[in-house]
């Protein structure tokens, strides 16, 4: 079975490093964008099985870059979990409305993350 191809978009370099980290010791091949144009071309390149988006990235936001995602027939299929420090009333709601299959606050254990990428890619 091919590893799940997993698309990180966080600008943060240490939690860059411990969610990929989590991840590929899951058994997941990660991809990695510091922000909404290095996500965007990830997609192109690579059509990832799922995207961990944090919202609050420089250039294009995560906002914008799932609404653009999901608007667009060759990739609207790909689950987006946002993964953001954006944890006020309503922005899950508002994730969920701009396209987000999925909403995790930070902060969060790298072991939730990995937990949440299975359960929205069935693989528990």
């Amino acid at each position: 079975m091919t590893p799940p191809n997993i698309l990180l978009v966080e600008d943060n370099p240490h939690n860059r490093k411990i969610f990929s980290g989590m991840l590929s010791h899951a058994g997941m091949q990660v991809v990695e964008a510091i922000d909404g144009d290095a996500a965007l071309a990830a997609v192109a390149r690579s059509h990832p099985d799922l995207i961990l988006m944090d919202l609050s990235i420089p250039g294009i936001d995560g906002w914008e870059c799932t609404r653009r995602l999901k608007a667009d027939e060759k990739t609207r299929t790909i689950p987006i979990i946002a993964l953001t420090a954006h944890a006020m009333r309503g922005d899950e709601e508002r994730a969920l409305k701009a396209g987000c299959d999925g909403y995790l606050s930070k902060p969060i254990s790298p072991k939730r993350v990995v937990e949440e990428v299975k359960r929205v890619l069935r693989l528990t």
